[in-house]
């Protein structure tokens, strides 16, 4: 009877562990591999290593959020999630040109992000929907596209805040800090407390935790029903009476917003607004983060999102320090992250042309 017992246990565990996507296990096994490296070859602290890991999941969530209903509307991963990075941070730099700081500024810029990222996200659904069967073609090109075109703008737009331009000529800086208006790490800061020397950045996670629930509640709603049943099987939702494009505009709609804050909640976090080329540096490991969680080219979840985020961007904070300290003058950090990140999308573009994982 024991042995019974024992061996179905370990049939049920197997069982689980089998509908583990590989390459959620796959970044999961070489983060507890690069974690266990830290402590006991390098003599780094646990705590820090965690701690670094919580700082790249609070900044990253949102960012990786942004692809649950574009991936749900069945227009695959937002490759083109640079449309609403460019959103935002259009929003942050009226917004801090208008004089705000503190936490006005956070307010106001989120607020005047989702109506950019609104409108844009909806030309780009429109976009999406003249280009169907070749979406995932097109995204890359719209993102390079905003992003070349933002660079001009970032040169000409008619601001002359000492903090914001270059020290000599015109244009915004590539980077304006935030410190000057007081809104570094605000939110990483607020009820900010250490547990046993691990940092927690409570009001990063409560709002990553509050955009996660929103994203969860959405969907079951009738309009995210009516995008999911569109991303399944369009023919079937369009039988049933579900208004197809408008299904996928709405989608990129919320996507394209949901990015525009992410980069707002990205920029507070480090302390910087980056402009210029810097937002074609966020998409695709934004897609790597939601493909390590478990998603596929056709179906996510805001688990996907919590999972892949931390362990993906987990991975990235702990193994540079570590990898420095092992391999003192060799620079492996930068391949490596590249490696992993295109791979794990390569992985999963491959699952999307077998017809989904399994």
């Amino acid at each position: 009877m024991t042995e019974q017992t024992n061996e179905s246990y370990f049939n049920y565990c197997f069982g689980l562990i089998r509908k583990i996507p590989f390459s959620t296990l796959m970044v999961g096994g070489f983060y507890l591999v690069v974690l266990a490296a830290g402590v006991f070859l390098v003599d780094f602290r646990l705590t820090a290593l965690l701690s670094a890991s919580l700082h790249l999941f609070g900044v990253w969530a949102v960012l990786a959020l942004a692809n649950v209903p574009s991936i749900q509307s069945g227009t695959g991963p937002n490759f083109a999630l640079p449309i609403g990075i460019v959103s935002g941070l259009f929003a942050m730099v009226l917004v801090l040109a208008m004089g705000f700081s503190g936490w006005a500024f956070i307010a106001v810029s989120i607020l005047v992000a989702i109506v950019f990222g609104s409108l844009a996200g909806y030309l780009y659904g429109r976009l999406m929907n003249a280009v169907k069967g070749s979406e995932m073609a097109i995204a890359p090109y719209t993102g390079f596209a905003i992003t070349a075109a933002f660079s001009l703008v970032w040169l000409s737009i008619p601001i002359r805040h000492p903090n914001m331009i270059f020290f000599l000529g015109d244009g915004l800086r590539h980077q304006i800090p935030l410190d000057h208006f007081r809104a570094n790490s605000i939110l990483a800061d607020l009820l900010y407390f250490e547990l046993f020397g691990l940092e927690i950045r409570t009001g990063e996670l409560l709002f990553v935790g509050l955009a996660c629930f929103l994203m969860w509640l959405f969907f079951r709603t009738k309009t995210g029903i009516s995008i999911s049943a569109v991303g399944r099987n369009p023919m079937f939702a369009k039988a049933s009476g579900i208004n197809v494009d408008r299904s996928r505009v709405i989608a990129n709609m919320i996507s394209t917003a949901v990015a525009a804050v992410g980069i707002i909640i990205y920029a507070q976090g480090f302390g910087f607004v980056q402009l210029y080329d810097f937002p074609m540096l966020l998409a695709f490991p934004a897609v790597a983060c939601i493909l390590v969680g478990g998603a596929s080219g056709q179906r996510a979840k805001v688990i996907n999102v919590v999972v892949g985020t931390f362990l993906f961007q987990g991975l990235l904070a702990i193994t540079i320090p570590v990898f420095a300290r092992i391999l003192e003058g060799a620079d492996v950090v930068n391949p490596l992250r590249m490696v992993i990140q295109n791979g794990i999308i390569l992985y999963a573009l491959a699952r999307m042309s077998k017809g989904g994982a399994k």
